[in-house]
């Protein structure tokens, strides 16, 4: 995202996109929870790269990335449509992971065992002696 224009394309395509995955018809797109990580539109807004994530895997990720790619017409229709931009970017769909690698990461931190913080424990203890 080189400058502003860019930079608020790029967040437009990210909300029309995922506003519009449910309502595409493809099988490949239904019963998988999809995120549009993030958009990068080029600075001369000709090209855009759409990174795609599942909560079910990259696998999952590269399947909905071909059903996004059949109906990229449809989805370039949409956004000249509520943009009212004369010709939409073109629309480059890109499996990502980041979803699947968080949930691993947030499931680490879950299962450690991390000490209780001693500091509340002293203040509580000093407040109980009337000091």
């Amino acid at each position: 995202m080189a400058d502003f224009k860019s930079g608020r394309m790029a967040a437009d395509l990210q909300r029309i996109v995922s506003a519009m995955i449910p309502t595409l018809k493809d099988p490949r797109l239904h019963g998988q929870m999809l995120t549009i990580v993030r958009c990068e539109v080029s600075r001369d807004r000709s090209s855009a790269r759409i990174y795609v994530s599942s909560v079910e895997g990259m696998e999952r990720a590269k399947e909905a990335v071909k059903g996004l790619e059949s109906a990229c017409g449809i989805i370039r229709g949409e956004v000249t449509r509520v943009l009212h931009i004369r010709k939409a970017p073109e629309l480059k769909f890109i499996a990502d992971d980041s979803t699947e690698y968080s949930a691993k990461i947030s499931k680490m931190l879950k299962e450690l065992d991390l000490p209780q913080d001693d500091a509340d424990d002293t203040n509580s203890e000093a407040d109980e002696n009337g000091d």
